[in-house]
């Protein structure tokens, strides 16, 4: 049977991601040189693979807050699951931050800001697994 209160908190749940996705992106966009918005206009698909990495990472994060049993236990509302997700998101993004700046780091033979904007397409896929990857490890821990 369909609910009409578990409609109108999946399509809460939704804008909210988009809207935590959005954020999540525009934060790292201030970690990595170059104008993401721009980057993509001109068709930088490193940028896009970056990018895709970001929207998925806090989206798997999210999914795993919305269907932690820890939160289950606890009286479920409205306002813990905002809180939750908020918190979550914010320690996704300065992980991915974190993540990327490490491996920046860790690979001295090139620059991955720099190849990232000159459109190295591998450098994009990179990041994306990087991103991806500790939102596996952050969903993880929710549970």
């Amino acid at each position: 049977m369909i609910y009409m209160e578990d409609m109108i908190l999946t399509i809460f749940y939704a804008c909210f991601g988009i809207l935590l996705m959005i954020t999540a992106n525009t934060v790292i966009d201030l970690f990595v040189p170059g104008k993401f918005s721009a980057e993509i206009k001109r068709g930088n698909q490193a940028v896009a693979w970056l990018s895709a990495g970001t929207f998925i990472g806090i989206g798997e994060i999210l999914r795993a807050v919305i269907m932690s049993p820890s939160i289950a236990t606890v009286a479920p509302s409205l306002f813990q699951g905002i809180v939750s997700s908020l918190v979550y998101s914010i320690l996704g993004i300065v992980l991915f931050v974190t993540g990327y700046m490490f491996v920046n780091l860790w690979h001295r033979k090139y620059n991955l800001s720099e190849e990232i904007m000159n459109g190295n397409t591998a450098a994009g896929i990179l990041v994306f697994g990087i991103f991806v990857g500790l939102a596996l490890v952050v969903s993880g821990a929710v549970h």
